[in-house]
């Protein structure tokens, strides 16, 4: 089957994208496994019109959306792609089916990495956080600690600004040694810190009650926050060769558009801030400019079939 378009990825970033393509009559089809990021979370925040709905019914809406525009919705995860050797890029689905298309959007998301602490995973989406502007309200006011992680920088960060919800904050560095000026500020802010290795989280079902330290203290806590390690899920557009910058990330211009043309990502698979709102914002600069990229070749195409009457 052959596409404008061949989305892989159904999150936030890759079904904005669709809606746009499909509303301006493209042919596209969107690839997508069925494993959003935010599954662990009961309810995203933050999103104009959407806030405290469930992310699953989100993704929902948004299929239904698309779909009552002409766009194809295929469940599956994407093997490999390449350029094809005659049309634009082709695709091809751990089933062995073959996609052809003029152009790709890559919105594959990101893994979050957490600490190697017992229970950071299994409380993940619930105890557990990470963004205080998705979940800080629903928390406020009760015992809050933020973990120490692999980001120094970040780790001290979160701990400040969490306070922002909550009078009764825990800051757990753990391997990171806090110079005088880390400390002096958190201890200014009204942070208190608990030295010391943590062993384990505590909970009662899916509700934290405390980080359990090394040496037997038992710390009381309702939320903590903290730091994973962000690994774009971009080994598709590494293998199409798309450059990567001097942070790490597959390069991107402001639509989206990568080194290799005709192909563009969108979303957390080439930024790691992108929260919802802005990763629809991020698919719906990359569908329009990815329109612009076909009307380009159709215009090209038509001046030439043009000249040959």
């Amino acid at each position: 089957m052959e596409y404008d378009v061949v989305v892989v990825g159904g999150g936030t970033a890759g079904l904005s994208a669709a809606l746009t393509l499909a509303r301006a009559g493209r042919r596209l089809a969107v690839v997508d496994q069925g494993e959003p990021r935010n599954a662990p979370a009961g309810h995203l925040h933050g999103f104009l019109s959407r806030d405290g709905m469930p992310p699953g019914e989100l993704i929902e809406v948004g299929r239904s959306e698309i779909a009552g525009y002409g766009a194809e919705l295929v469940s599956g995860r994407v093997r490999e792609a390449a350029p094809g050797a005659e049309y634009g890029f082709t695709v091809r689905l751990e089933t062995g089916r073959l996609l052809r298309a003029r152009a790709l959007l890559v919105a594959t998301g990101l893994r979050d990495v957490l600490p190697q602490v017992p229970g950071v995973a299994e409380l993940w989406g619930s105890g557990v956080l990470h963004c205080p502007y998705c979940h800080g309200h629903e928390v406020r006011g009760t015992p809050i600690g933020v973990l120490g992680g692999e980001n120094r920088p970040f780790s001290v960060h979160q701990a400040s600004l969490v306070r922002q919800w909550s009078e009764d904050v825990v800051f757990f560095p753990r391997e990171i040694e806090l110079d005088d000026e880390e400390r002096e500020r958190l201890l200014a802010r009204g942070v208190r810190i608990v030295e010391g290795d943590v062993e384990r989280l505590e909970a009662d079902g899916d509700s934290l009650t405390g980080v359990r330290m090394a040496d037997g203290r038992m710390v009381p806590r309702a939320a903590l926050f903290v730091g994973p390690r962000f690994e774009p899920r971009d080994e598709l557009l590494i293998r199409l060769g798309c450059e990567v910058g001097p942070n790490g990330w597959v390069a991107v211009d402001p639509s989206g558009r990568t080194s290799v043309p005709g192909v563009w990502g969108a979303g957390n698979v080439v930024s790691e801030s992108a929260q919802l709102a802005s990763a629809a914002g991020m698919g719906m600069s990359a569908g329009i400019a990815l329109n612009h990229y076909l009307l380009a070749d159709d215009i090209e195409g038509a001046v030439a079939r043009y000249r040959m009457r």
